[in-house]
């Protein structure tokens, strides 16, 4: 289990602190309520699940592949340290992982 903290746009801040190896990002963020779309549900066709990870926890995770870098150049605000959620598994490496969601972020699934 990995501890994973999400820090929304508003500053909420909503840790999960047994997060399944194994699960993505993304499929853990929508779990949790926090508002990443994901249109293309894990398949890299879209930027819809673009989070920013935390500077100190960035250099953990496995480097993004040229289709994620491609997808991350249509996400507004992309910092240095985006990634996209559906391409971050959840394993002993990423054990507390704090990630952002950018403010320009929309969840359909609510509206």
């Amino acid at each position: 289990m990995a501890k994973i903290t999400f820090i929304h746009a508003d500053g909420e801040t909503r840790t999960v602190a047994d997060a399944p190896p194994g699960t993505n990002l993304l499929a853990l963020a929508q779990a949790q309520g926090m508002p990443l779309e994901g249109t293309c549900e894990g398949q890299m066709a879209c930027s819809t699940c673009h989070v920013i990870v935390a500077a100190e926890d960035f250099a953990r995770l496995p480097p993004a592949s040229e289709m994620e870098d491609d997808m991350l150049d249509l996400a507004a605000c992309v910092t240095r340290h985006s990634r996209l959620a559906c391409q971050i598994e959840i394993d002993e490496a990423v054990d507390a992982l704090t990630v952002r969601i950018p403010p320009d972020s929309r969840d359909m699934r609510a509206a």
